[in-house]
């Protein structure tokens, strides 16, 4: 080994116990057990969950409603359809995201301290969440034709609307910030909106 080969080795010797050095100093300062964030924290999956059952049932009632009735109340119910799907591709990424299950073993149960919470909170799965139509109801709207068809779709959609703000408001009150919030938020001003449209729509039917 020559003098340079040597001084190089030497080098690098010296470097390798520094780190090792370096290391051991540090090793008390770090965390013995980091773990990443949850990307959602219990509240936002359950209102997530349950919202996800509430969007998909909307879908079905724009699907119920009969293709022949008035084209005004048939493009209202192709707008619900297509911003419903949106925000239900939007919260499907969300529990993926968390690695949590679409289907909430327990609905409603992220209310606290309220009567739904205790409602739901136990294994009663069965109940339905604000504002859903029965399956007897679904298949009267499936079944209607004309204005009567116009008149079934309206009153359901604008109930089933009027459930999910209650929910999203719920769940803006109970949240303290983040996406989930802000889409709650932004659930009560847009359904909100529609469901001032289909009150009209019900009332010009004299309804």
């Amino acid at each position: 080994m020559n003098g340079r080969s040597g001084y190089r080795f030497a080098a690098l010797a010296a470097l390798a116990l520094l780190l090792l050095a370096m290391g051991a100093a540090l090793r008390p300062v770090l965390p013995a057990d980091t773990t990443a964030p949850a990307v959602l924290n219990e509240t936002e999956v359950g209102f997530v969950q349950d919202m996800v059952a509430h969007h998909g049932q909307a879908l079905v009632l724009t699907q119920r409603l009969d293709a022949d009735a008035d084209p005004f109340v048939v493009g209202l119910a192709r707008q619900i359809a297509d911003s419903q799907r949106t925000e239900l591709g939007m919260l499907l990424g969300w529990l993926r995201l968390a690695g949590a299950p679409v289907v909430n073993p327990r609905p409603m149960a992220w209310l606290p301290d309220t009567e739904a919470g205790h409602r739901h909170s136990a294994t009663d799965s069965a109940e339905k969440m604000p504002g859903s139509a029965s399956a007897a109801e679904l298949d009267e709207l499936a079944a209607a034709h004309g204005s009567e068809a116009e008149i079934a779709f309206l009153r359901l959609m604008r109930r089933h609307h009027a459930g999910g703000v209650d929910m999203a408001a719920a769940a803006d009150g109970l949240l303290t910030g983040g996406e989930v919030e802000r889409a709650a938020r932004e659930m009560v001003r847009t359904q909100g909106q529609e469901i001032a449209m289909m009150s009209l729509l019900l009332d010009r039917r004299g309804v």
